[in-house]
């Protein structure tokens, strides 16, 4: 099978719905179904988180960052402490990136689990810095901007996972196994993990997404947080870096000054929730 008929095999089984998940997934999936849930009681949310050893230790990692932890508070060392000061919508998120984590745990070949880590690496400081961008310049909810951070990849973690069956399947084609991924892959995957529309409607504009003024949306969001995360993304057309403020329309609503300052003060803080994601 060449590499044309093996994209076509995989995105005809994505428009089928067969989205074959990690097994470990299920039970994060279970976890975050209850979360959904407006009854979900925290005993409740206590008991399924201890029930998955890496989002117990994420979500305790989490609850000690800079982000949860801004007084400086004694360390928290227990989930049940953690999950009540992160809250459900922290959670929900936890959950999302322990699954998006197990697509590319799962890949063999040495090469595709190099980007996998590269690619999980930037999902991390994008998600991180989605929440900073959307609580001081998009004013857009930061727990959803951070959650739409976490799963934005996620089809190209997919179709990691499943270059171990085709060999040479992603190689010198980069922009055409992108444009799959966008196109049939990730919306399959987002519809197969059950992502709100919103949040999936603006992972899917990303690759040929303008930013709007004022930066005000989801969207907008997630393209400043792809291009000022210091890790690219190790998938498709590498990101066009930011014009110079002199040189942007972006200077009308955030003058360079302004932004460093707040590139700045986020910096400990977008670096000790990106660790804490990569637990």
């Amino acid at each position: 099978m060449n590499r044309l008929e093996a994209f076509g095999y995989i995105a005809a089984q994505a428009a089928r719905g067969e989205i074959t998940l990690p097994t470990s997934v299920n039970a994060a999936l279970r976890l975050q179904l209850a979360l959904d849930n407006p009854d979900c009681h925290i005993e409740d949310a206590i008991k399924l988180v201890l029930g998955e050893p890496q989002l117990a230790a994420r979500t305790v990692a989490l609850a000690n960052s800079a982000a949860f932890n801004r007084n400086g508070d004694a360390s928290i060392t227990n989930v049940r402490a953690a999950v009540m000061r992160v809250g459900y919508r922290s959670l929900q998120t936890l959950v999302a990136s322990l699954v998006v984590r197990q697509f590319g745990m799962r890949i063999v070949d040495p090469v595709l689990r190099a980007k996998a880590e590269q690619l999980w690496e930037h999902t991390a400081h994008v998600a991180a810095l989605a929440q900073v961008l959307a609580r001081r310049v998009t004013f857009v909810n930061p727990d959803t901007a951070m959650f739409a951070a976490i799963v934005h990849e996620v089809g190209g973690f997919y179709l990691l996972s499943r270059a171990d069956e085709f060999p040479g399947l992603l190689d010198d084609d980069p922009e055409k196994w992108a444009e799959l991924c966008e196109e049939v892959v990730s919306r399959e995957v987002l519809k197969k993990l059950s992502i709100p529309e919103t949040v999936t409607q603006a992972i899917l504009a990303l690759r040929d997404g303008w930013l709007t003024m004022p930066p005000s949306t989801l969207l907008d969001t997630l393209l400043l947080a792809n291009q000022f995360a210091p890790v690219h993304s190790p998938l498709g057309v590498p990101d066009e870096p930011l014009p110079d403020h002199a040189d942007s329309v972006l200077d009308f609503v955030i003058d360079n000054d302004t932004l460093q300052a707040i590139l700045d003060e986020s910096a400990d803080e977008v670096k000790s929730m990106s660790a804490a994601l990569l637990v």
